[in-house]
């Protein structure tokens, strides 16, 4: 700090990013970020929704998908998921978790809760805490496209 510094100056709130829509002017596809600790059911969810041109990027567990939002932070070209698809119980940090803290940091990113353990408990829960929806295990692959087409359309 030097001396033409002026310390009394307020401080700009830091701008907490949202999600990226570079998609919305055409420049790309809607990034979804996956986080599923069974690598058969993340191969799954990659493949439904790349399918339907999603760009997906996926993460084995909880401390993975952390890095991985820390890692789109961190690139030359800020690259934030557009949506957070996550399992509730997963290694390291629960998707709940997650969510917590991605909500207490101001993000306003959509995510989509899945579990094997959805009781009526969690699903309050995962609403308090600002989860677009919560998909209890087994579901439709049409199920889990549908709701994520209606958070993050694709254009056509």
């Amino acid at each position: 700090m030097g001396p033409e510094d002026n310390v009394n100056e307020p401080v700009a709130p830091r701008q907490r990013p949202g999600a990226t829509r570079e998609w919305a002017d055409g420049r790309g596809a809607p990034r979804i970020l996956v986080a599923e600790d069974q690598a058969e059911m993340r191969v799954l969810l990659r493949r439904a929704l790349t399918r339907r041109g999603y760009e997906v990027v996926d993460a084995p567990d909880g401390p993975h998908l952390v890095q991985a939002i820390v890692d789109g932070l961190l690139a030359p070209q800020t690259l934030v998921p557009d949506l957070i698809v996550t399992d509730v119980r997963m290694p390291g940090y629960s998707g709940l978790e997650v969510l917590a803290r991605l909500r207490r940091e101001g993000w306003t990113t959509p995510v989509i809760l899945i579990t094997a353990f959805g009781d009526a408990q969690l699903h309050e829960e995962a609403k308090q805490l600002g989860a677009a929806c919560v998909l209890n295990k087994p579901f439709a692959m049409e199920d889990l496209c549908a709701a994520v087409e209606a958070l993050v359309p694709l254009e056509r």
